[in-house]
């Protein structure tokens, strides 16, 4: 499969993905595309540079040709694949609960240690985050 119906296959799946598998309907907000405006700007930079210098090089055969400075239009392509996917996948993790709360330190479900002599106790003399946090003594 060419360069460019791979990006063709992936911009189709990214819609199919957003609009009717995850129903997160990304791709109609008006917001995602002047996010995605910002996004396209430095990727046409960055495209430019890496292009225009020779750093990478595409086979003319394996692109349709058509370039935005410097970026063949399947790069573009995939960068929106990329973008809208990532955005997608976030909006369904957080309509499920997937952290809502930022929180530093170790995952919640890592068992935490707490030193017999600590003194963390609770108003009963129990863990108050919980005996089954406890390592047996």
């Amino acid at each position: 499969m060419s360069y460019t119906a791979l990006a063709l296959v992936g911009v189709a799946l990214t819609l199919v993905l957003d609009l009717w598998v995850l129903r997160t309907r990304v791709v109609t907000r008006g917001l995602f595309w002047v996010s995605y405006a910002i996004v396209l700007g430095f990727q046409l930079v960055t495209n430019g540079v890496l292009t225009g210098f020779d750093i990478v090089v595409y086979d003319d055969d394996a692109i349709v040709g058509w370039r935005l400075a410097f970026a063949p239009v399947e790069d573009l392509l995939f960068g929106f694949a990329l973008v809208e996917q990532t955005l997608a996948w976030w909006v369904f993790w957080g309509r499920r609960g997937v952290q809502r709360e930022p929180f530093a330190g170790p995952p919640r479900w890592w068992p935490r240690r707490i030193p017999e002599d600590s003194g963390a106790t609770g108003a009963n003399g129990a863990d108050p985050r919980g005996q089954r946090n406890r390592e047996p003594a």
